[in-house]
């Protein structure tokens, strides 16, 4: 609807709205509610869910006793021993033979690395007495060379 503007003496048209009459409210939208409830849940289960995933997972990590340790290297052994005298390695072994148990000295085995065909001889001390060797069983054993190239473990898991 045009109709003449008073204000600059009637020479242009003012432009109404067919609307100008008309009023409304807008209602603020409410805080909270059923929906929003439960998104809030929802996101705290998920929060929840995902530290509890990493938490776990950062102790298994940080809790394992040969990650620090390298991988024993059988060349290197059995080309020189005596270099890596007092070091310690981690190293993933299979039962090959038991050759004899002494109380006041511990369990003399022989053991095959998983990825080499070659064995090791490694003396398990006394306070290792408690596990049980298996034939064709797999280990993970901290290992430490010790003076003449005896092999000792410091520590043994199943896997």
């Amino acid at each position: 609807m045009l109709k003449p503007n008073p204000d600059d003496g009637g020479e242009s048209q003012r432009i109404i709205s067919p609307f100008a009459q008309t009023t409304s409210t807008v209602a603020p939208a409410r805080p909270g509610g059923p929906a929003s409830l439960a998104l809030w849940i929802v996101s705290g289960l998920l929060v929840v869910l995902v530290l509890g995933i990493v938490g776990f997972f950062t102790f298994k990590y940080l809790d394992d006793p040969y990650r620090t340790l390298e991988p024993f290297p059988m060349d290197k052994y059995l080309s020189d021993y005596r270099s890596m005298a007092g070091a310690k390695f981690k190293a993933d072994l299979k039962v090959s033979a038991d050759l004899g148990w002494k109380a006041e000295t511990g369990r003399l085995m022989v053991f095959n690395l998983q990825n080499d065909s070659r064995s090791v001889v490694v003396l398990i001390p006394p306070k290792l007495s408690g596990i049980y060797f298996t034939k064709g069983q797999n280990y993970q054993v901290a290992l430490e060379v010790g003076e003449g190239g005896l092999v000792y473990a410091d520590s043994c898991e199943k896997e």
